[in-house]
């Protein structure tokens, strides 16, 4: 094995030699060797994958266009006890850089290390908080002495296996903070020294690459300021020295428990790149091109959910997301044929009417042009340099050689899938849930203080500072004694337990038994409730279990910001208005849960009770089963449907918080969204009025092929019966191309016009090795309407159309047909037709 290691380093000598020495730039682009350069990036945040799964997706970018990686770097991650570092499996940055790199890639490190990135705390560790006189992000003695120390040991790292660029390896740009232009008002006067001792920092730490700030106008020389946002084409940098950069193009939009699941519509993304390549741009950055999965306690927030899916063109499970992924492709390409004349001048705008423009660059015999309309209603037709353009609303169409349309944003050429889950037992050989709840053991949780190092204090403590994080828990107990003569007690009257927390969810439980919830949401993390409660003479155990949902990561002073029940705690009596309050009685706490304190996440140990009747709907139970991977290589999920909310560990790993009983409201989605007009992230959602995460990533690094062990912490109560497992599959793959799409991007040659004289040409291709198409579920020349999915026959269908696409690709692995009369006939003369096809694939071997 030591050859295979020796052999590992020597492709890693030689690989790294092909990348670049010098890193400079100038008004226009980041030259590299001398060479201006024009870059498009994706981020792939290492944590939120596995390292099995690095190699695949640093491919499937590079093959969608991608020159670069761009990843945060993640404080609490690496040094989560001061002076004490974590870089193995997930976190092992320096394995990531090089995976990068052996795809021949860059990377642009953002090592902030504040990386918001709807992270726990920001990125930011929690005993950073609990340093004397410390305060976060601004001109503080305290916190800019361990910022500079851990930024400094991260380009130590960098630097000690020669990863910078000026050391031969990918490295081409580095962070320093992160957004803080959004939020620097706050903290008046002291924000400008912090931005400028933060940009002399990093300048001293001589990695010879440049440094970026993002969203940060005042980022003194020679820092770059960069643009984040939905739009950046009306961004400017603040010298005419330096670059325009777009380092966070927001692909999608996060999703947090009780929300609905947003979405962006490829046809506004494509736009929104190609409008800032045609004002000027040359470096542009996805966020996210992967989302992944937010692991374990890693969420920020709070109530981001345990998918960060992001609808980046690699989804969660690393599949690649159709049509997004491909039509991204064809855009980069488009943008590439114009690199030269892109770098070589500045861009000349003219107008060519309302909401109408045309963009040249031209330099000697070079010359590429965009022609857009920006106009959210009507198509238009332009004339522009003595030829004729048809541009639809809110739309850009690239032109390589200022005469051929390569590419319009709005016209997809690319295949479109439907991913699918197919859903197994936990227990292939149980045919009831009766049968399968013997496969599951229990331990019960107690209720109220359990652990040894529990505490007594007057009053109600913040949650926060109390736990230190180490536990979403915090328990709140409290013994009172209930006289006889109370009014409580009197006939017919009816106690109310009032409990106010900061955040973010409580479960109230008297004398034992769970009497009611409250959770907060992602706009208000603050709960409120009044719970109806029975008490009796004597005493009366009031245990109150706190819980946080991942910390918040942004905003100003976003540290101090704080969790738990701070009161008032009251008995009220609904008949004679009596109150009682409880706030300031002595409270027992305890940090955690007992099964926390066992490791009962290993599912190892002996206390687990198996019983012919399984307990179900049982607050604070924790469960354990085994159950057999899924055949294949498909991606796999767990599906909790039928749990209520808590935690899963699958072999010891933990997969996330779930929580399927948060139901997103019922309002704001639509079954199709309108790419014309500015995106938000609330202008196309999808999902609601469902659970928000039902379905939750096991990654198959995590997986035994059998007897693998999946333990769950279940807070409120729910029936593991009806767990299952899911595989995610590929269900269908479509097209819809019409006769005026361009032709296929590849065909492009700027020395010969004959490739753009083939036509508009329908693709497909089965998306895994070894597939073959199978069956063609729909086929339609003419004037189909519809998505995949769900196509229908317009007016005027071409009766051969079925025949000639099923001879053309039954039993191939991919399949090109021309879209022209010439191929189907003419169905209806006078109308622009079209070409829409819906096929599935089959493995070869099972045809």
């Amino acid at each position: 094995m030591r050859g295979a290691g020796f052999l590992s380093v020597l492709c890693w000598v030689l690989l790294t030699t092909s990348f670049a020495a010098n890193l400079t730039y100038d008004h226009r682009a980041l030259v590299i060797d001398g060479k201006r350069q024009v870059l498009i990036s994706g981020s792939i945040h290492y944590p939120r994958s596995t390292p099995e799964m690095w190699p695949d997706l640093v491919k499937k970018s590079k093959d969608g266009g991608l020159d670069v990686i761009e990843t945060y770097v993640f404080w609490n991650l690496h040094e989560p006890v001061r002076n004490q570092y974590d870089f193995k499996g997930r976190k092992d940055l320096v394995k990531f850089v090089k995976t990068v790199a052996d795809a021949g890639l860059y990377v642009h490190l953002r090592i902030g290390p504040y990386v918001c990135a709807e992270w726990n705390y920001g990125g930011f560790p929690l005993w950073l908080h609990f340093i004397p006189g410390i305060e976060f992000r601004t001109d503080n003695e305290p916190f800019k002495a361990e910022m500079k120390r851990f930024t400094a040991k991260i380009v130590d790292m960098m630097k000690q296996e020669k990863l910078y660029a000026s050391q031969g390896g990918p490295i081409i740009l580095s962070q320093i903070e992160n957004e803080y232009g959004n939020i620097d008002s706050a903290y008046g006067s002291a924000a400008k020294s912090y931005i400028s001792w933060a940009a002399s920092m990093a300048t001293s730490l001589d990695t010879g690459v440049p440094w970026v700030m993002c969203q940060q106008a005042d980022a003194p020389d020679p820092i770059i300021n960069t643009c984040n946002g939905f739009y950046c084409d009306q961004f400017k940098p603040n010298s005419d020295k330096k670059p325009k950069m777009w380092t966070e193009n927001w692909s999608g939009w996060f999703q947090s428990f009780g929300g609905p699941m947003p979405y962006r519509p490829v046809e506004d993304l494509a736009f929104a790149v190609a409008r800032f390549f045609q004002l000027g741009g040359t470096f542009q950055n996805y966020y996210m091109y992967h989302g992944g999965t937010n692991f374990g306690r890693t969420t920020g927030g709070p109530f981001i959910s345990t998918s960060y899916d992001y609808d980046a063109p690699i989804d969660e499970y690393g599949i690649l997301r159709q049509p997004k992924w491909g039509h991204l492709k064809d855009v980069h390409k488009a943008v590439k044929l114009c690199e030269e004349a892109l770098v070589a001048t500045d861009p000349k705008v003219t107008s060519l009417g309302p909401n109408l423009e045309a963009t040249v660059y031209k330099a000697g015999s070079r010359c590429a042009a965009f022609l857009a309309n920006v106009g959210t209603q009507s198509d238009a037709t332009v004339n522009f340099n003595g030829n004729s353009y048809h541009l639809p609303a809110w739309s850009v169409s690239i032109l390589p050689d200022c005469k051929n349309v390569v590419l319009n944003t709005a016209k997809v050429n690319s295949v479109a899938m439907i991913p699918s889950f197919i859903h197994q037992s936990l227990s292939g050989n149980v045919d009831s849930s009766e049968a399968l709840g013997s496969d599951w053991s229990w331990i019960n949780e107690p209720v109220g203080i359990s652990k040894d190092d529990a505490f007594v204090k007057l009053g109600l403590l913040e949650q926060i500072n109390t736990t230190a994080d180490r536990s979403d828990y915090l328990w709140y107990s409290l013994s009172t004694n209930i006289k006889g003569d109370e009014p409580f007690l009197e006939d017919g009257s009816q106690t109310v337990l009032h409990v106010e927390s900061i955040g973010h969810a409580l479960h109230a439980f008297i004398n034992g038994k769970l009497a009611g919830s409250g959770k907060g949401n992602s706009g208000n993390a603050k709960v409120a409730v009044e719970i109806p409660i029975a008490l009796v003479a004597g005493k009366n155990a009031i245990d109150l279990l706190s819980l946080t949902v991942g910390l918040q990561n942004y905003g100003a002073f976003f540290e101090k910001s704080g969790a738990g029940i701070t009161g008032p705690v009251k008995l009220k009596g609904t008949k004679n208005g009596t109150t009682v309050d409880l706030s300031f009685q002595q409270w027992t706490y305890q940090v955690g849960l007992k099964g926390e304190e066992l490791g009962l996440s290993s599912g190892s140990s002996s206390q687990w009770v198996s019983q012919p009747t399984l307990l179900k709907n049982q607050p604070l139970t924790w469960y354990k089963t085994k159950f057999d991977a899924p055949a294949g290589n498909d991606p796999v999920a767990v599906d909790f449907t039928g749990m209520g909310k808590g935690e899963a560990w699958v072999n010891g790993q933990s997969i996330g918080r779930y929580w399927p009983t948060y139901i997103a409201s019922k309002g704001g989605c639509t079954d199709s969204c309108n790419y014309r007009g500015s995106y938000s992230s609330n202008k196309c959602l999808k999902n609601c009025g469902k659970p928000s995460q039902t379905l939750y990533h096991v990654p198959r690094s995590w997986l035994q092929t059998s007897g693998n062990t999946l333990v769950l912490f279940e807070e409120i109560g729910g029936d593991p019966t009806q767990i299952s497992v899911a595989t995610r599959q590929i269900g269908s793959l479509c097209s819809h191309v019409s006769e005026s799409h361009p032709s296929p991007i590849e065909t492009w040659n700027a020395d010969s016009s004959s490739g753009m004289k083939l036509g508009p040409t329908l693709s497909l291709e089965c998306p895994f090795p070894g597939q073959v198409m199978s069956s063609i579920k729909f086929a339609s020349f003419g004037t189909p309407h519809g998505i995949c999915g769900a196509f229908r026959h317009g007016q005027c269908s071409s009766k051969r159309a079925l025949s000639i696409v099923q001879k053309a690709c039954i039993g191939s692995k991919s399949c090109r047909i021309g879209v022209s009369i010439n191929t189907f006939g003419d169905p209806c003369e006078g109308v622009t037709k079209s070409l829409a096809i819906e096929a599935s694939c089959t493995q070869r071997d099972i045809l």
